[in-house]
């Protein structure tokens, strides 16, 4: 199973996920250009996915949606709510509407040989969703854009052995930052973005003897740095209740414009 990042964080994101001869794109929020010299440098090309997983409308994770439907004509999956919210966006440009494929958070569906499952998050968008992918007894998860987490959302990642997670942001970086105090409250809302300590406290829920690997993504440009992202989840982890420290396991963080692949399992 492969997980990798073409782009993450806030001004676009992009992740391509699968195994064998079915691989998957989740979100489309850069170029179609760069989509295709992203995917090209890994061996691949944006005809080869199988289809698009489109967790919520923000144009950081649609804005190269449009193109690539109308070049590749690729299969879109999507909430109904997500839907149609894309299709009011004058922005992405025209999209046949046959191109969408509903799916609804808990019903798992296959495109080729792998199984999807998304999974309901909490976001300021029309019915946002985070994806599970598996094959077999290998699985790899996205999941960014949520405020907070509850139970149902730790027992879906148990068991995952790939994760792409949200760590969005330095809770001190953000308040004392130039945002206004409206974004920084809907940032720090439940329907906002996780900050680094909660992405580690979240990690640290779901790992296990047979997890390969974690990638930090959606990194905030203005109120976090790859680094402290990277040591904060990483304590958490170590200074939390779970019996792993940070050491235990690889962590990684998404580049924001250029591809991060995690080791394959």
């Amino acid at each position: 199973m492969e997980l990798c990042s073409i782009a993450s964080g806030s001004s676009g994101n992009c992740i391509m996920a699968g195994e064998g001869n079915s691989h998957l794109m989740i979100d489309a929020g850069i170029s179609g250009r760069k989509i295709e010299q992203g995917l090209n440098s890994m061996g691949y090309q944006t005809a080869d996915m199988r289809g698009v997983l489109v967790t919520h409308e923000h144009i950081d994770h649609i804005a190269g949606l449009g193109v690539i439907a109308r070049r590749h004509g690729i299969p879109i999956y999507a909430t109904q709510g997500t839907k149609e919210a894309v299709l009011k966006m004058k922005t992405v440009g025209k999209i046949d509407e046959s191109l969408f494929h509903i799916v609804v958070p808990g019903e798992k569906f296959w495109i080729g040989e792998l199984e999807v499952e998304p999974v309901g998050i909490s976001h300021d968008a029309a019915e946002p969703t985070a994806y599970i992918i598996r094959r077999g007894q290998k699985s790899a998860a996205v999941i960014t854009d949520l405020g907070t987490y509850d139970d149902e959302i730790v027992e879906k990642l148990k068991g995952v052995n790939l994760l792409l997670l949200e760590a969005n942001h330095d809770v001190n970086m953000l308040l004392a930052g130039s945002y206004p105090y409206f974004l920084k409250q809907r940032i720090l809302g439940r329907r906002g973005h996780l900050s680094n300590e909660l992405c580690g406290q979240l990690l640290g829920s779901v790992l296990h003897d047979r997890f390969g690997a974690v990638m930090l993504g959606h990194l905030s440009k203005e109120n976090n740095f790859p680094e402290l992202a990277y040591e904060t989840v990483r304590l958490e982890i170590t200074m939390g209740s779970c019996p792993y420290t940070g050491n235990d396991f690889p962590v990684y963080v998404a580049e924001r414009d250029c591809v991060t692949k995690l080791p394959p399992v």
